[in-house]
């Protein structure tokens, strides 16, 4: 584990940027940028276009690390060069920003009110490759649609379960048990989750630390004994659909929680977009998220 960028995360300021659509949400990611399917006619094209948004952004003078803490990536990206170098080199040698990797392969069917992680066949070969890339933590995500006690503990256990086999290669597991933002009892699933997420955190091993991914909670500074866990580095929250000034405004209230958004961040941006229409939407994209990740 590189020792300066778990200082970075820990204890800087700014925010973690989600760069990680795959499969079935790379097209609604590439639509969102002005791009149609009718754009592309395969796998190969679509990952090849997505690619070079998600390098428009990175190489964007406002994607900079005096506001980005860490970006997520997804596997393909992860594979990929920008400028010669493999991504999660030219993050961290030219931005100053830390990578991480999405590792999961989708959601199960609904059970129990929540969809779990779908099986990740190939985790130990993925993982050693991420260790090979210099990636610095991954990041794994459940759904949790009902305040149902055994789908809840289900979710957190399978998480916490691949989480320790991930810190065993030496990398920082991202923890993302999201509460859907429009769970009709949303505020009692938070509840359940963290009493659970307490109970595994306890169980682990002194030296191992994780982050926790969640939803901007109900009540504010609902997670902030979670914070103050020793084997929690940082608690960063998703948009999960929120509008960014929405997201923007809830994350505010809630003293130490960051962002790590996806969809919000990119809002506003398209392939269309001059390069200074482009960076400049970014920029004030990047400064509002940052702004509501400090407060």
């Amino acid at each position: 584990m590189n020792t300066t960028q778990l200082e970075r995360i820990h204890s800087g300021k700014g925010f973690i940027a989600a760069l990680d659509q795959s499969g079935g949400s790379t097209p609604k990611a590439l639509q969102q940028y002005g791009i149609q399917e009718d754009r592309y006619s395969n796998a190969d094209q679509m990952f090849e276009m997505v690619h070079e948004m998600r390098t428009r952004i990175i190489k964007s003078p406002a994607f900079d690390s005096e506001y980005i803490l860490g970006a997520i990536l997804f596997e393909n990206t992860m594979d990929r060069t920008i400028d010669g170098q493999f991504t999660a080199d030219y993050l961290w040698d030219k931005k100053g920003i830390v990578p991480f990797l999405k590792v999961d392969q989708g959601l199960a069917e609904l059970d129990n009110g929540v969809q779990l992680m779908k099986p990740i066949p190939g985790l130990d070969e993925l993982l050693k490759r991420a260790v090979e890339r210099h990636i610095f933590g991954t990041k794994m995500r459940s759904v949790i649609k009902e305040a149902n006690p055994a789908g809840i503990r289900q979710v957190v256990e399978q998480q916490f379960e691949l989480g320790k086999q991930i810190a065993a290669m030496g990398l920082v597991p991202i923890i993302e048990p999201e509460v859907d933002i429009y769970s009709a009892d949303k505020a009692a699933s938070e509840k359940l989750l963290k009493d659970e997420l307490i109970r595994q955190l306890a169980s682990l091993d002194q030296d191992v630390k994780i982050m926790l991914k969640l939803s901007i909670p109900t009540e504010t500074n609902f997670y902030s004994d979670l914070m103050q866990d020793p084997h929690v580095i940082r608690v960063v929250a998703l948009s999960g659909g929120y509008s960014q000034a929405e997201a923007n405004e809830k994350l505010a209230q809630h003293q130490g929680l960051i962002a790590s958004f996806s969809r919000a961040l990119s809002q506003g941006l398209t392939f269309q977009q001059s390069e200074d229409e482009f960076n400049t939407m970014l920029a004030k994209s990047i400064h509002d998220i940052y702004e509501a990740s400090i407060q």
